[in-house]
């Protein structure tokens, strides 16, 4: 719905009081505002006020003039878990303006140009978190309420789910209840660990729900004492969490995939222009990587080497090479079926509006200048020795996230896909990995206090 008059009767059938204004900073962390039900047409047209420097990345001091939130109407999303209250996702505004450091604004941006080449950008993507307590120390653990939750390998386990299943079906009534189709949830591969699926959309609304997710799981996770994060790797020993992204792109006609292809000389039913893409994703992965793995935490989760085999379970599941394959899950790129490729690396950390931007930007790069990802990799990528990757011409991604950032600095691609907002972005994230490198470790003090 983006009538307004729709909306306000929706609204009022809804018994909706309040609403919840909200955009996202620069990490991908919701902020809003809260205003009655009666402000709705100030919000739309004006916009709810907000200090910018008081908002990481956003391009402002505490001398700019204000941002104004102006709600997206066809956004409307009532609050499972706060039934007089609504929320809509915004755009932001500075005189008038819209503003370029806005997440939102800049992947509408993009999505902008692609609709004028005749494309839609369509992602599904997986939101893997975990369920947590801490402790009076500080110290985290999985949330475990029966105890039962201990198998190395509590993937798809019944018993290890069972006590999660109230928060898993709430989770799910909520979701499907405002329309998002959710068709599967699991418990995941660590301990605590869970991910639910819904229908894929074009990106921008994707985006707005797996920011809505985010909050929504954050206030659902309390009613059964636990805390939800998404951090890519809170636990050294268990596998990360990534947001994994399914995505193709449409005819802005018709709808149709334009990654399909039955005739696929290399028998993944997919087309000239899907394989122009995925070429160009590999070839800006390694700046690409600072955008879908942009804290320092996220490197943890990337690992090479025996660090493939280093969760609990025996795996990470999460690649760490530049390769693309068939129904394969180590490589970064899998086709899981006909015209339908999946990104494995992107983690649960990212800022899903900028995320898609540049994924986007570096696909179009693949098909603008024809770039052939060469022949898919079959085999197990988890075998292959690092010296045998290199000298096989796979790239290998980013091992920290200061050497993402270079990679970032130096790719104009990626960079223009963001805007003004890919300045703030790297000046943020090298103050945050000097700020992390400065740090002294348990680990170090265990390891080199009476070393030498």
């Amino acid at each position: 719905m983006t009538d307004r008059t729709a909306i306000r009767n929706r609204m009022e059938q809804d018994q909706i009081e309040y609403v919840l204004v909200q955009f996202v900073d620069i990490h991908g962390a919701a902020k809003v505002k809260m205003v009655p039900a009666g402000c709705l047409d100030d919000v739309t047209d004006t916009g709810a006020g907000f200090a910018g420097g008081a908002v990481w990345g956003m391009g402002q001091g505490p001398h700019a003039h204000d941002m104004l939130a102006r709600i997206d109407l066809g956004t409307y999303t009532p609050l499972p878990w706060l039934a007089n209250t609504a929320r809509f996702a915004s755009d932001v505004y500075v005189d008038n303006q819209p503003h370029p450091y806005c997440a939102r604004t800049n992947l509408k941006r993009v999505l902008g140009e692609v609709r004028r080449r005749g494309f839609v950008f369509n992602v599904g993507m997986e939101p893997e978190h975990f369920l947590v307590t801490r402790d009076a120390d500080g110290t985290i653990r999985a949330w475990n309420p029966d105890g039962v939750d201990c198998l190395r390998k509590p993937c798809y386990d019944f018993r290890s789910m069972a006590p999660a299943m109230g928060y898993l079906q709430d989770l799910t009534a909520m979701l499907n209840k405002l329309g998002w189709g959710v068709y599967q949830a699991d418990h995941e591969d660590a301990n605590g660990q869970y991910e639910v699926n819904f229908d894929y959309a074009d990106a921008l609304t994707t985006a707005d729900r797996v920011t809505f997710f985010k909050m929504c799981t954050s206030q659902l996770a309390k009613k059964y004492g636990a805390i939800a994060t998404h951090m890519a790797k809170p636990f050294s020993d268990h596998t990360g969490s990534g947001l994994h992204i399914h995505f193709h792109l449409a005819d802005a006609g018709t709808g149709a995939s334009l990654f399909n292809d039955p005739a696929d000389r290399r028998r993944l039913g997919c087309s000239e222009l899907g394989y122009h893409f995925i070429g160009g994703v590999l070839k800006h992965a390694r700046a690409l990587c600072a955008v879908t793995s942009p804290t320092v935490n996220c490197y943890k989760r990337l690992q090479l080497g025996t660090g493939l085999y280093s969760s609990r379970s025996g795996y990470t599941w999460t690649p760490a090479f530049i390769s693309y394959g068939d129904n394969n899950r180590t490589q970064m790129i899998r086709t899981a079926g006909p015209g339908h490729f999946e990104d494995r690396t992107v983690s649960a950390g990212c800022n899903p509006y900028l995320a898609l931007a540049a994924y986007l930007a570096a696909g179009l790069d693949g098909i603008d200048n024809k770039i052939d990802p060469g022949e898919p990799n079959l085999g197990n990528m988890y075998e292959k020795s690092i010296q045998a990757v290199l000298d096989s011409g796979i790239g290998i991604l980013p091992q920290s996230l200061w050497e993402a950032i270079q990679e970032l600095r130096r790719d104009k691609v990626i960079c223009d896909s963001l805007g003004p907002i890919a300045g703030q972005f790297i000046d943020l994230k090298i103050k945050e990995w000097e700020t992390y490198d400065r740090q002294v470790t348990p680990w170090e003090i265990d390891e080199y206090l009476t070393f030498f």
